[in-house]
This record gives structure tokens, sequence and C-alpha cells, in this order.
């Protein structure tokens, strides 16, 4: 049976307009925490949402929008997640990150 181990969970919200040096900033990100050698990062595509403009982004046929909610998830012990948010606030524009105490279940074999 697997034992918890401490770690956080990075929620970073952005829209997919979001740029950083002309690439999508969530790809940026994602890529900064490979090259950082994190545990982990995944990007979800949102079909709604509003951010500080309380302008709403929908997937809705007759209002589609280029710049829908993004939510990328990156996990890892409290001391990587610490070492990668000032990485993060050199990317970030715009939008809101959250991070949270929890307990992380490895299942795969460590490389």
């Amino acid at each position: 049976m697997q034992t918890p181990r401490p770690a956080q969970l990075l929620r970073i919200l952005i829209g997919e307009a979001a740029r950083h040096n002309g690439k999508p900033l969530h790809e940026a990100i994602v890529l900064k925490a490979r090259d950082m050698k994190l545990a982990g990062a995944t990007v979800l595509r949102a079909g709604m949402g509003f951010g500080h403009s309380h302008v709403v982004h929908s997937a809705k046929i007759m209002q589609l929008s280029d710049d829908l909610p993004l939510l990328i998830e990156i996990i890892d012990t409290r001391d990587k997640i610490a070492s990668f948010l000032p990485e993060l606030e050199g990317m970030m524009k715009g939008g809101i990150a959250t991070v949270q105490d929890l307990e992380m279940l490895v299942y795969a074999s460590e490389p």
C-alpha cells in the first residue's frame, strides 16, 4: 500500500489567449515545470468562465470564444513548488494562482 507524502497543489487560472515570449502562456508554464523536474502538470480547458473583467467566455456555438479559461495544475513537494513560484511570477501578466497543501500518492516507479 502506498504511503501518502506531504505535497502541494499549485493551481493557475489564465485565459488561453495569454502569451509569454510569443508562445501560449500555458505551454511556457508546463515546459518550465518540466524543465525544473516538478512531479507533474496538467492543463484543463474550461467550457465557460470569467475573470477580473467579468466578461463571460464560453464554448457555446453562438458565442465561441478564442480566450477560454484554462486551469493548470502542478503538484510536487512544498520546496519544489516554492522554487517554481518565482519563475511563475516572471511569466504572469494576469490571472490567479492558488497553493493547497495535500497528500500525494505516487504509483509510478521513480525515474
